[in-house]
């Protein structure tokens, strides 16, 4: 029986007593150890490939000795640059005795399942509609002589926010509503001016806004 089986990071077919050396492993000398990430296991004319690996399936071995491979020199030349560099590797190695190769029983670990993260986007566009509903019948209160900006969103964010809606409110409430607004505003025509613009006589409003100095008669 053999089996070909990935140890840090490389490619082995190994089989039963079998000594091979890979890149230096982390465990003890007289330690054992397994790997369960086992690719192929041929025995005689039976061959289980793994998809990519073959579940259950494990490869046991004790680890021997670690050591350093042979040296291997690195020469690096640029002609008529007058630079040549001369250095010398060794790689960290680790000799383990494959002990025996197990086709099933092995542990492995639970694949971990994924958590939906598509669930705060969903809630997002269901929050749309709503605010394009509350908002999507506003009127634009700026056409009302006296109201700037800032007063316009003080109506707004007190409820305010149609031609209708300004034209049922007091002189009196608006003025509460836009009390830390600074300046002197004049709410006394605003009502009446609201309802024409409601009304959708911008004709009349106009000629009566002529003869008005920033809302006041």
């Amino acid at each position: 029986m053999y089996a070909i089986v990935e140890i840090a990071g490389q490619q082995f077919k190994v089989a039963k007593d079998q000594r091979v050396f890979v890149h230096r492993l982390a465990t003890e000398e007289g330690k054992k150890v397994d790997f369960d990430n086992v690719l192929l296991i041929g025995d005689g004319n039976n061959i289980t490939v793994g998809a990519p690996a073959i579940d259950g399936a494990q490869v046991s071995a004790k680890v021997l000795s670690h050591l350093k491979g042979d040296k291997v020199i690195v020469f690096k030349k640029k002609r008529r640059k007058g630079y040549r560099v001369k250095n010398g590797h060794r790689q960290s190695l680790t000799e383990i005795l494959i002990e025996g190769i197990t086709t099933s029983g092995a542990k492995k670990a639970a694949p971990k399942k994924e958590t939906k993260k598509a669930e705060p986007k969903v809630e997002a566009k269901a929050a749309a509609p709503k605010a394009k509903k509350a908002t999507g019948g506003a009127d634009d209160l700026k056409k009302v002589e006296g109201i700037g900006p800032k007063i316009a969103s003080t109506l707004v964010e007190a409820g305010i926010t149609t031609f209708s809606d300004l034209a049922k409110a007091t002189p009196e409430a608006i003025s509460e509503i836009i009390a830390d607004v600074r300046g002197n505003h004049v709410t006394d025509t605003w009502p009446a001016q609201a309802q024409l613009a409601a009304d959708g006589k911008w004709d009349e409003l106009k000629k009566w806004q002529d003869e008005l100095d920033g809302g006041k008669a």
